[in-house]
């Protein structure tokens, strides 16, 4: 990474910011052409998973390359130029959590990892649950299962990017919560919280 002051490496912030974001951009190589897919996923026993059709393009590509690398983003606040008292549009910039896997990918043909996984998507995407769990042996799920093709990403190395101005002086930086509290979006206060929270670490 270039700017090394916006690396995060502790794999508990990596593993926070996997599990509440709700998806992520699956990116394949297809004969050399670059082929993105944005889907749902859940962590899993130091992996990712996801799941689909068992034919289609994705399946295709993943059958000929195992390879491939998977980005989540978290949007924060975008800050105007006019936040650093300037005309000129230079200083405008975008506030943000991201990371990135590297990793192989692999078909899961157990039924019980199967279902672990597909239960472990409906967790993270329906936490307040009214569903009955994921069970080959419930006739409502059978052939679900079977028809699903689940897939695990088995990361390989991964790294996390975040921008919280947290290279700004602290005058700066206080200032800039203050305005982003003035502007009061759902989002620019939730910003401002985790500008707060990530200059309590440093």
């Amino acid at each position: 990474m270039r700017r090394n002051e916006f690396e995060i490496t502790d794999k508990k912030a990596i593993d926070e910011l996997l599990n509440t974001c709700e998806y992520g951009v699956l990116s394949l190589l297809d004969n050399g052409v670059p082929y993105g897919v944005p889907l749902n996923f859940a962590c899993m026993e130091e992996g990712i998973v996801f799941h689909g059709a068992h034919e289609g393009k994705k399946m295709e590509i993943i059958a000929q390359n195992e390879l491939a690398s998977f980005n989540v983003v978290k949007s924060y606040s975008f800050i105007p130029s006019y936040f650093s008292g300037t005309t000129a549009a230079c200083p405008a910039t975008q506030f943000f959590a991201s990371v990135t896997l590297s990793g192989k990918l692999s078909v899961i043909e157990n039924m019980k990892e199967k279902t672990d996984a597909l239960n472990a998507l409906m967790e993270k995407l329906q936490p307040e649950k009214h569903y009955e769990t994921i069970d080959t042996s419930n006739p409502i799920y059978t052939k679900m299962v079977e028809k699903t093709a689940v897939i695990r990403f088995s990361i390989t190395h991964a790294t996390m990017k975040l921008k919280l101005g947290q290279q700004l002086p602290k005058e700066r930086r206080d200032h800039l919560i203050q305005q982003l509290e003035e502007r009061g979006t759902t989002l620019d206060l939730l910003t401002a919280n985790a500008m707060k929270k990530s200059s309590l670490h440093e």
